[in-house]
């Protein structure tokens, strides 16, 4: 049986991240002064102090959770966490998993995620987009009942098909508000707007998708030490040319993550860990593989717990770890 990484998205965020690895662990304090000298500021502050306006804000957001994840990453690394045989992150977290899997630089990924926050925030004006939550509903209902929800040239499309109980869809304001009680008359359990910045992955974000591809193009991509499965396509990748490919097609497509927990689960991984700040991808693992275990590293505490955790599975001959 195997491991895997995961590494999360926007919406982990939180003031204080990082800080305690960032005093136990040399090596986690190295990546956020790698991550401040890159960007020009001390992005280090805002994860470790906040304030939660400032770091909520898209282009810090990005930056932040992509640096706190690998400040973790390097921390465990140097307490000997076993290698995984694969690698995913959601939406954001697939730079921070790229960055494990030697694909991309630290450096050029928080300067290229910042400018992909400010990207996205820019392509659709305040207001004229949405995204909302659906609970309880399968994904072909969804995908009729935003279709329905659409007018004239409005978006409205399944955003994240995050697990087989949670859906999140995306687009033009209007259209999401009339999807909402459509699903709801659907059997929908619960349909929730959320408050965000800017409508996710659907086609309202094409703009920043060709901005993105633009500063993608000009990045060092390097083949993967250990396969990643992306979001575009719920799909393992090995080179460096296929990770830049999903990177830009992630922008304006919907994060496929239950299809990408449901083929780890296929490849034999058995446990998961969650690198980075909160454990959101652990509820969505237990919904889509519920047979597999998901461990998490965002502190020194779930750190410790981690590798007791699989110091004990890897005496009971129960765990592979290593590359491809």
């Amino acid at each position: 049986m195997a491991l895997a990484f995961i590494f999360p998205g926007q919406g982990s965020q939180t003031p204080g991240m990082g800080r305690e690895l960032a005093d136990a662990f040399a090596e986690a304090r190295e990546v956020f002064e790698e991550a401040d000298d890159a960007l020009g500021f001390a992005l280090s502050r805002l994860c470790f102090e906040g304030p939660a306006e400032e770091l909520q804000l898209t282009e810090n957001t990005q930056p932040a959770i992509l640096a706190t994840s690998i400040a973790a990453l390097r921390a465990a690394e140097a307490e000997g966490l076993p290698r995984p045989r694969f690698v995913a992150g959601h939406s954001l977290g697939e730079y921070s998993a790229l960055v494990a899997a030697g694909a991309l630089s630290l450096r050029d990924a928080v300067q290229v995620v910042r400018k992909r926050g400010r990207f996205m925030q820019e392509a659709v004006p305040v207001g004229a987009g949405a995204m909302a939550a659906i609970l309880g509903a399968d994904v072909e209902i969804v995908e009729a009942a935003c279709a329905e929800a659409r007018q004239g040239d409005e978006v409205c499309s399944p955003a994240n098909i995050n697990s087989p109980g949670q859906i999140v869809i995306a687009g033009s304001a209007a259209a999401v508000e009339r999807a909402i009680p459509i699903l709801k008359a659907r059997g929908a359990k619960r349909a929730v707007p959320l408050k965000v910045s800017a409508p996710f992955h659907c086609a309202l974000m094409l703009p920043a998708q060709e901005r993105l591809a633009a500063e993608l193009n000009e990045i060092e991509f390097r083949d993967l030490s250990v396969p990643l499965v992306t979001n575009v396509g719920a799909a393992v990748i090995r080179t460096g040319a296929e990770a830049r490919e999903a990177l830009v097609r992630q922008v304006s497509s919907p994060v496929r993550w239950r299809g990408s927990v449901e083929l780890l689960a296929r490849e034999s991984v058995s446990t998961f860990v969650e690198v980075g700040p909160g454990k959101v991808l652990c509820g969505l693992v237990r919904q889509s593989a519920p047979q597999s275990r998901c461990l998490n590293v965002e502190d020194k505490a779930s750190l410790d717990a981690t590798l007791a955790a699989l110091s004990d599975e890897s005496r009971s001959g129960e765990l592979a770890a290593g590359g491809d």
